[in-house]
């Protein structure tokens, strides 16, 4: 055998046993990768479970605060309307009892009639040498006239025929004719003349 078969024979049992070589290390770099990319592949999958897992414990925490503030609003809105509903049903009562008071009308048979009337807000009975007119309040009189009877056909005195009756209808009265005014005296209402001052009729003892 010459030096070129020799040469030819180790060539090809270089090439047969290189060839297995490098697919052997080939195939162990392939393994090699695979083994990594599964790792990652892991590795990504345990931090998308991670991230998962806190994205959801924080939304449940967020649903939570977003629940308890809701609950505390509800709380306090409840609260708030009760307080209004009672601060407008003691408003309404207060209400209520002003207008029974100010519908209360003179009564001949009953001679506190007029308690809790605005119009008799200042009035505390009787005072010599006043008189008291419901709206107006306490202003003095003549001795003469203190305790006087007022009658048909007189005259009531000028300085007294300012004190005009704000309601009749609370007495009973019904609507002054033209010219005419009802006026408090004392503690009677007297209708007048407005021009002259003479006494067309008398309410005694109306408080």
């Amino acid at each position: 055998m010459n030096r070129f078969t020799k040469a030819a024979v180790i060539g090809v049992a270089l090439a047969t046993t290189a060839a297995p070589l490098a697919a052997q290390a080939q195939s162990r770099g392939d393994r090699q990768e695979r083994r990594e990319e599964r790792r990652d592949d892991r590795r990504d999958y345990r931090q998308d479970r991670r991230d998962d897992r806190q994205d959801f414990r924080r939304e449940r925490r967020d649903d939570r605060r977003d629940w308890r503030q809701g609950e505390y609003d509800n709380r306090r809105d409840y609260r708030q309307d009760r307080r209004d509903d009672r601060r407008d049903y003691r408003a309404e009562r207060r209400d209520d009892r002003r207008d029974y008071r100010q519908d209360r009308r003179w009564d001949r048979n009953n001679r506190d009639w007029w308690r809790g009337r605005d119009d008799f807000r200042d009035y505390r009975g009787a005072r010599n040498g006043y008189w008291y007119a419901p709206s107006y309040g306490y202003y003095r009189v003549e001795p003469r006239y203190y305790g006087y009877r007022w009658q048909r056909g007189g005259y009531l005195p000028s300085s007294y025929r300012g004190y005009y009756v704000r309601d009749p209808y609370v007495y009973g009265l019904r609507p002054a004719p033209r010219g005419y005014r009802y006026v408090h005296a004392g503690s009677d209402i007297v209708l007048i003349a407005v021009a002259s001052g003479l006494i067309a009729s008398v309410l005694h003892d109306v408080f």
